[in-house]
């Protein structure tokens, strides 16, 4: 039998092999689509094992993800313990300063000319707010208030967006209990052993502690680091991307909440690497991520423990990883999700991201039990694309950090992946934005990096010497005084959170009238 020549025909067995969050949600994505369809859906993983679990914090492709499911954002967080997040504050990353990275648009376009053109020429005049007083989004995580944005937005300036920040633990128990309803199966074992086809390489059949073989058609890996089925058994080699993301490992700490969570996630930048703060609503959840080759565990730990607003609950758990990706992520008839598929730091809240997206790209190329070589590879480049983006996403930031240090130097003394450098070089020339494809992060989201670290275009659009300075500068600020009255008329987080327990949140008025 040739390489992909399985017998033609509809998948009948899935075997997912791990739980934690990759495999919960794979399970219960999957056990959606294919109700009715007559295939059986088993998710082994062992009790004894246990997950990496850090990840609280999310973007708002989670909310879609799972009311694609039939949840609603009120069930989700009373089940998980969430709390809203409408953006990331960055910290220090630029000395002395902070700025918020929100989800959704900054300013109102003018003239059909991008609103952040209008913003460089009056700030260089010195009549321009800073660039996130102008996004409703970044001065509601900023001022810590929370709503639901209006279905149909009235304009430009009431575009924004928000996520999550919860329990991956009891996220992924929600999602469990939804795909077990579901008809998932659920096997509490360890796996011994994974059978390949002498002839072809697939995976045959996985091999539990008491000797009983799982035989399936499809397998996808959500077995963590370790990557049991795409690494070990077919000996997938990973890409190492360490000379661009110098940092390589973690502490993580759970701690008692202090003060009124804000409606953001923070981030601050440390002696080498960064810190989190993730607001729960009985606890906050903490963290530094750090380059072993320029501080050591215990100065990292110590670090950590030093910025902990509350006091810790548990002793720090240290984690460590090689961010890159796998050569494919799809290989033979096993599909690899979450940390077997690659790993970038957390730092904007996208592991749980590319989980989604690696599910709903399964789910739109299924195979059939011949496996098409084309499906495999369309597959296999989105991935890759995918993550090579966010990897230069994540780039960005610590090249455009202006600290001190051996550690910040030797980000911005790096040579940058090709990508990246002609985005910034774009960028540096015309204040425009190349958009490639499968980009998680939208030219918002650069604008909100670039503008938080004054990081500005050499020259801008031509068309906006037609506007005055004395035109433009009273335009911008009815634009930030719009946003700020609607921030002051929105629930703060907390108030918020209380209409959550209560029943599903419902919008607030909060029209903007676009600028004359």
């Amino acid at each position: 039998m040739k390489d992909g020549g399985m017998a033609s025909g509809a998948i009948e067995r899935v075997v997912i092999v791990g739980g934690g969050t990759a495999g919960w949600m794979a399970a219960a994505a999957l056990g959606s689509y294919l109700a009715g369809t007559g295939t059986r859906i088993t998710l082994i993983e062992s009790s004894e094992i246990g997950t990496i679990g850090v990840g609280e914090a999310t973007i708002p492709t989670i909310r879609r993800f799972y009311a694609s499911l039939g949840m609603t954002d009120a069930e989700v967080m009373r089940a998980c313990e969430a709390t809203a997040k409408l953006g990331i504050r960055f910290v220090d990353w630029k000395p002395g300063t902070s700025f918020v990275h929100p989800f959704g648009r900054f300013g109102q376009d003018l003239r059909g000319i991008d609103f952040h053109h209008f913003w460089a020429k009056a700030r260089a005049a010195g009549q321009a707010a800073p660039l996130e007083e102008y996004s409703l989004g970044a001065m509601l995580a900023r001022e810590g208030h929370a709503s639901v944005p209006l279905p149909n937005p009235p304009s430009q300036l009431s575009v924004f967006d928000w996520a999550l920040h919860f329990d991956a633990a009891l996220f992924a128990a929600h999602m469990r209990d939804y795909a077990e309803r579901s008809g998932v199966m659920r096997i509490d074992a360890k796996i011994t052993d994974v059978s390949l086809d002498g002839e072809t390489g697939f995976i045959e059949s996985v091999t539990l502690g008491s000797g009983e073989k799982v035989e399936g058609d499809l397998f996808i890996d959500c077995s963590g680091f370790r990557g049991l089925l795409i690494g070990e058994a077919l000996g997938i080699g990973y890409q190492d991307w360490s000379h661009w993301l110098l940092c390589d490992g973690a502490f993580a700490v759970q701690s008692e909440r202090v003060g009124l969570p804000p409606s953001c996630t923070t981030v601050t930048a440390r002696t080498a690497g960064w810190q989190w703060r993730i607001p729960l609503r009985a606890r906050e959840g903490n963290g530094i991520v750090f380059s072993s080759s320029f501080q050591s565990d215990d100065e990292a730990r110590a670090e950590l423990l030093a910025h902990v607003p509350g006091k810790p609950t548990m002793e720090p758990r240290r984690l460590r990883f090689t961010p890159g990706r796998r050569e494919v992520a799809w290989a033979k008839n096993c599909v690899s999700l979450g940390l077997a598929s690659g790993f970038l730091e957390p730092l904007e809240s996208t592991s749980i991201a590319l989980i989604e997206t690696g599910i709903e790209r399964l789910k739109q190329l299924f195979p059939d039990k011949g496996f098409d070589p084309a499906v495999i590879a369309e597959y296999n480049i989105q991935c890759a694309e995918e993550m090579e983006r966010v990897r230069d996403f994540i780039i960005l930031h610590y090249n455009l950090s202006t600290r001190e240090g051996p550690f910040w130097q030797a980000c911005r003394d790096m040579t940058l992946p090709d990508t990246l450098a002609a985005k910034m070089e774009l960028w540096r020339a015309r204040g425009a934005f190349i958009r490639y494809r499968w980009e998680m992060f939208h030219p918002a989201s650069w604008l909100a990096i670039y503008g938080g670290f004054e990081h500005l275009p050499e020259r801008i659009d031509p068309g906006v010497a037609a506007v005055s300075v004395a035109e433009l500068a009273p335009a911008l600020e009815q634009m930030r005084a719009a946003v700020a009255r609607t921030v002051s008329d929105t629930p703060t987080h907390e108030e918020f959170l209380a209409t959550v327990d209560g029943a599903a949140a419902e919008p607030r008025n909060q029209s903007l009238r676009t600028p004359a």
